[in-house]
């Protein structure tokens, strides 16, 4: 069941679709360029549900914007199809725009207040939904969470979680903790795998490696980046979690900042991979690559990067 020492080179794929723009010609074609392009062995498919605010206790993953199952299905076919591993990665963001990561409840209920419990049974139905696909799609790896930092201190509603997950489904389960919180999650004994988010500054990845090392160590567990990048933007290099950051569009920012990664976890037999963020469903043109400022690599220098240290690692 465990990685044991199989390397990742995984992309995400798929995130910010919204209903209706998988299981079609140009997400089959996205998915087959992220493939070729990256040399990946792995893919984790994202999307998301949307609640309404941090304080609400309701996903109304079933609704709107959120990708059907049949979507869903679809895209770990085309995946199996093209012979990659999946990871099927469900995540839950706030329609107000906050950040998932400030999602949180009083620590103790009170009444007319929303509460975790609320919130972990809804979150609960979620995620069993989707571990049910997963499992009947024959996905590898199942990410039971991504980036909750507030929800992390809640270690019994997750290995609560974690304990009906393992029900339905028989694969590889992981959480995908956030950058710098690797050693606050207290329940990486209930999991197969460690996982984190890799959006070190391209000059600190030694100084958190050798945190995230102690962790490892501790656990006994793999572990990979289960995202990971780099904007092609000026300045991202230094705060690559910063999607918001203004900044031109440079290609050379994003190429660095991969060099620095991959040469500082070279170094790292323990990291065992990456998800890279991301490759979404509908690309930009080709020909707008080199203005084009995201995380995605598609056109951009990065992607030869990426396909010739995937090739190394994976065709040993």
């Amino acid at each position: 069941m465990l990685l044991e020492n199989e390397y990742v080179g995984g992309v995400t794929w798929g995130f910010m679709g919204k209903r209706g723009t998988w299981a079609n010609e140009e997400a089959e074609a996205s998915m087959d360029l992220m493939k070729s392009v990256t040399g990946a062995n792995w893919t984790a498919i994202a999307f998301s549900a949307i609640q309404a605010t941090p304080q609400s206790t309701e996903i109304p993953y079933r609704e709107e914007p959120t990708v059907t199952d049949n979507e869903v299905l679809w895209a770990i076919r085309k995946a199996k199809l093209l012979d990659l591993k999946v990871c099927l990665k469900p995540i839950v963001n706030c329609a107000d725009g906050t950040w998932r990561a400030h999602i949180n409840f009083f620590d103790k209920d009170v009444p007319c207040e929303p509460k975790w419990s609320e919130w972990f049974r809804s979150y609960t139905d979620f995620i069993l939904h989707y571990a049910a696909i997963a499992e009947e799609s024959g996905c590898e790896m199942f990410c039971i969470g991504c980036e909750l930092v507030m929800s992390d201190r809640r270690a019994d509603e997750w290995r609560a979680l974690i304990a009906k997950v393992r029900k339905l489904y028989s694969g590889i389960l992981t959480y995908n903790c956030d950058k710098y919180q690797e050693d606050n999650v207290t329940w990486w004994d209930d999991l197969d795998v460690i996982s984190s988010s890799g959006y070190y500054p391209e000059h600190d990845w030694e100084a958190q490696l050798d945190r995230i090392e102690t962790v490892v160590k501790q656990y006994n567990k793999p572990f990979f980046f289960m995202e990971a990048g780099c904007p092609s933007r000026t300045g991202s290099a230094a705060i690559p979690n910063d999607w918001s950051l203004k900044g031109e569009p440079c290609e050379e920012e994003q190429s660095r900042y991969y060099r620095a990664m991959f040469h500082s976890c070279e170094g790292r037999d323990w990291v065992q991979g990456f998800m890279l963020w991301d490759w979404p469903a509908r690309l930009y043109p080709l020909e707008a690559a080199a203005g084009n400022d995201d995380y995605c690599m598609y056109g951009k220098a990065a992607a030869n990067i990426i396909h010739e240290y995937y090739s190394s690692k994976t065709n040993k």
